[in-house]
This record gives C-alpha cells, structure tokens and sequence, in this order.
C-alpha cells in the first residue's frame, strides 16, 4: 500500500500560531524544566557509584546496566511531569516480551524517547539518527548502553550489531519515520526496522504515542499540560514476509496499524 493510502488515517496536522500560555501551563514550564535539569544533574553525579553498585549486585553488562539507568531516568522524568501531564500505557497486558521484540515507535516529538520509560521493559536498544549523539550531556551514555546510530552507520553495521542486540535477550526500538512530524500526521516509514525484523525473524510491535505533539511539538520551547497515552498494538510476526519485498511490505502494514491506532486516538479525544 503507499504511503499515500493510509496519510488521511493519521492524526489530523497542527497548524496556525501556537496558543498563549495560560496561568497552569506558565507554572509547568516555571517547574518542569529546572527540575529536568536538576535530575539529569543528579543522574550524572550518581553514575559512576550507581554503575559499580549495580556491577557488583547484578553481574549485568555495562550496556544493559546502563539500559536499566536510561529507563529509570525516563519513569523519574514521568513522575516530575505528572502533576501537569496524564500518561497512560495500554495494550502491554497481553504481549509476551519474555523474548526480543523489535518496537516501531511514531515520533511527534523531543520528550518521545523519556516517554519509552512507559514501557514494563527496560533493556531497550535505540535506533536512533545522530543528533542525541551529539548532545554532550547525554551522547557518552548513549554511547556505553550501545545506542545505534542509524544516520553515521552503514545499514549492514545497523543490522548485525541490532541482530547481536535481539541474540543477547535484549529488545530494539525505531524511530522509522526518523525526524519528528510537524504536522501531526506519520511520514513517510524508511525500511531499516523492518530488514532487521525479517533478518532476524523477531516480532514487530508497533507503538502508537499520542499526545507529544500536543506537549512539546517541533518549533515551540514552551510546554502545555495534557494527555499522553503510549499503546502497544498486536505483535507482527516478521516471518511471513520473507522474500526480497517482504521489508517493505512489512513497513506499509506496521505504518497502516500505527495510522489507524492514531485515527482512533483522535476519535477517542473527541468523543
């Protein structure tokens, strides 16, 4: 199906100025971001004594070690957000994550990734494009939990070392459409996610995010209170798309899922 078919599915775009704060959404960006900066600050003091902590009390690998900070540094980034922002998870329940799975996120975006500290895993891979990299607060973290770069490395380097990722017990997460939507509305999927799904033969999860676009869209510094739900759609199984086009195929059902998951959140809203 092209990509065409399925755009009318997806939320509907964000247009025309953004809306004045009000007395609520002035007091979230008084408090939310000082104290973001303050727990990051605190993260980073705690590194080194936590890491040797955890070496010595789990036995785990630096990279998964440093997995398991990552996300709890995204549920203590939720629990900071919560006076002023409602989450919600749904459709974990019945999924079997007890064996790797790829999840294919939608990206409205910058505070995407702190929301994957919803999911109930935590040894969670990122592919992502170069730019977190290069944040100097975040990139050597990044770095030791053995992050893919997917915009400076080679597509074979991205789909063994994310095959070595899936063989080691641990799960994959893509960002497909790759920059953040400006208008709402999915764009267009690269393949990337789905030749590393049928490569290895790992389910696909698709993740619908909704609400982040509302939080913190691209172009605007200030943040709104709100909603943000992150709902896990049925498990694909990447096997039945064997073949020279079955990546692509695969790519245009995960990307139709995830924009009819989004046309139902926005139903859902209006309702």
């Amino acid at each position: 199906m092209p990509d065409s078919a399925v755009t009318s599915l997806s939320s509907p775009p964000v247009s025309g100025p953004f809306p004045r704060l009000g007395p609520w959404a002035l007091l979230m960006n008084a408090v939310a971001y000082p104290l973001l900066v303050l727990w990051t600050l605190l993260g980073m003091a705690l590194f080194s004594p936590g890491l040797l902590l955890w070496k010595l009390v789990t036995r785990w690998s630096t990279g998964r070690i440093m997995r398991h900070f990552i996300w709890i540094y995204g549920r203590g980034w939720l629990l900071l957000m919560a006076p002023f922002v409602r989450f919600r998870r749904k459709g974990f329940a019945g999924l079997d994550l007890s064996s790797p799975v790829i999840f294919v996120v939608n990206h409205q975006s910058f505070f995407d990734t702190y929301c994957m500290g919803l999911l109930p895993v935590f040894d969670v891979t990122f592919a992502v494009r170069s730019w977190p990299f290069r944040m100097v607060w975040y990139r050597w973290f990044m770095r030791l939990a053995g992050y893919l770069d997917v915009e400076s490395t080679s597509w074979e380097e991205i789909e063994s070392a994310g095959r070595a990722v899936l063989d080691g017990g641990g799960h994959l997460l893509f960002f497909p459409e790759g920059h953040r939507s400006r208008d709402g509305r999915l764009q267009r999927f690269y393949n990337g996610a789905f030749h590393v799904a049928v490569a290895s033969g790992r389910p696909v999860v698709p993740l619908c995010l909704d609400g982040t676009g509302k939080l913190l869209p691209p172009g605007r510094l200030s943040l709104r209170p709100g909603s943000v739900s992150l709902t896990a759609l049925a498990a694909i199984d990447s096997r039945s798309f064997a073949g020279e086009n079955g990546p692509r195929e695969l790519r245009n059902l995960v990307r139709t899922r995830l924009a009819e998951a989004l046309a139902e959140q926005v139903r859902e809203g209006r309702g």
